[in-house]
């Protein structure tokens, strides 16, 4: 049996409770699929009256079927019962049997069973009022669990990829006058070198910010893209990283032919020197970004070549509440329980990066394709790819904000 590709969405209440990083850290840990693509979608009522009729197809009790299609017509809908923004987060999966690997290993049943061991275990609940009715239902994750739902549901998913997904920057409310910021996060790709819940934990710390979650994709940078992504720092290494080679070349001249240099001697050595060794740590930024070049010492990163998955946070003042969740550049100095503190190596292997200016995280998103998209989304691509079809996108329509 071929690779499989399925997905798992998920729902704006668990996006709105800040349950996301806890979600995908469940999924990244106990599925042992290949993360491929990820991104947000606000449904119009068209997608949520295509997706309901493709529930006949799912295989569980009639029961909790019919919870579900009330689930997602209430929920999935620009307007609903809740009164919350119907963003929703679609994770893809790729593996053998993958299907049933996410549904049984990692997503769990839609139950009013009271357990812990699975994504729906912990932040699901499903409570009856008596036979028959629900007092509350919340699956957490939309998933399917059989073949034909899957394909069924991924050809919507891809028809509607453009139309209702992307970069979600309008849908939002906010107090008028209020300094609103969309600011661009990326989690690095060591934390993706092998199947752990990193990733998962390092979203759940931004999601202390209050912020929302308006953009998702996973990428592996080409090496063009991460030089111009880290274009800025070329320049600025010559000086910032002066200090530093200075303190190197005193302690290897010190341990290759006994002589003690000078502060001076040391200083006048590196000043030789800078400019290459500015381009040789910027070498290493773009070959561990990008994932060229094997002298990186993440363990698994010969095996295969790990991604990043970039993520857009939108809110007032967005960019130092991300910024102060994130920390200091260098995991030893950063504040305790900020990313870098509890996830981040070394001055590059530090957890993830963040947009430090509007004017930086405009320049970042274009590179990376966070800003305005054109043609088919990698999702819409991956789809077609998987289910042998050309897939037409849906037209878009003017979404209006709303809180």
């Amino acid at each position: 049996m071929g690779d499989e590709l399925t997905y798992v969405l998920i729902t704006p209440y668990s996006l709105h409770k800040s349950r996301t990083g806890g979600i995908i850290a469940r999924l990244l840990s106990l599925c042992p699929l290949e993360f491929v693509a990820a991104r947000m979608y606000a449904f119009s009522d068209s997608f949520v009256d295509a997706y309901r009729q493709t529930l006949a197809l799912e295989d569980m009790p009639e029961e909790i079927r019919r919870g579900l299609d009330q689930y997602v017509n209430d929920i999935l809908r620009r307007r609903n019962r809740f009164g919350i923004s119907n963003r929703a987060m679609l994770l893809l999966f790729r593996g053998p049997d993958a299907v049933r690997a996410l549904r049984d290993e990692a997503v769990g049943p839609i139950s009013p069973d009271v357990k812990g061991d699975t994504v729906r275990g912990t932040y699901g609940d499903v409570a009856m009022a008596g036979p028959g009715e629900f007092e509350f239902f919340e699956p957490a994750v939309l998933a399917p669990t059989t073949h034909a739902a899957n394909d069924a549901q991924l050809r919507l998913l891809a028809r509607f990829a453009e139309s209702d997904g992307g970069v979600l920057t309008h849908v939002l409310k906010f107090p008028p006058g209020a300094n609103v910021e969309t600011t661009l996060v990326i989690i690095k790709p060591d934390n993706f070198a092998r199947r752990s819940s990193r990733p998962g934990n390092i979203i759940d710390v931004f999601s202390r910010t209050g912020l929302f979650i308006v953009g998702a994709r996973v990428l592996q940078m080409s090496t063009a893209m991460a030089e111009e992504f880290y274009r800025p720092l070329r320049a600025a290494f010559v000086e910032r990283l002066k200090g530093n080679l200075a303190e190197r070349l005193r302690h290897a001249v010190q341990q290759t032919i006994r002589l003690n240099p000078t502060d001076e001697q040391a200083a006048a050595l590196a000043e030789v020197l800078k400019e290459a060794y500015a381009e040789q740590e910027f070498r290493k930024i773009v070959n561990y970004m990008s994932g060229e070049g094997g002298e990186l010492e993440s363990p698994g990163w010969a095996r295969k070549r790990a991604p990043c998955m970039a993520l857009l946070y939108q809110g007032v003042n967005a960019i130092q509440k991300i910024r102060d969740r994130l920390g200091a550049t260098n995991p030893q100095e950063a504040r305790e329980g900020t990313v870098r503190s509890s996830y981040g190596h070394d001055l590059m292997r530090n957890g993830a990066h963040a947009s430090d200016s509007p004017e930086n995280a405009e320049r970042e998103r274009r590179i990376l394709g966070l800003w305005e998209e054109e043609g088919k989304s990698d999702v819409h691509m991956l789809i077609e790819e998987y289910l042998g079809e050309t897939i037409p996108s849906e037209p878009k329509t003017v979404v209006s904000r709303r809180a």
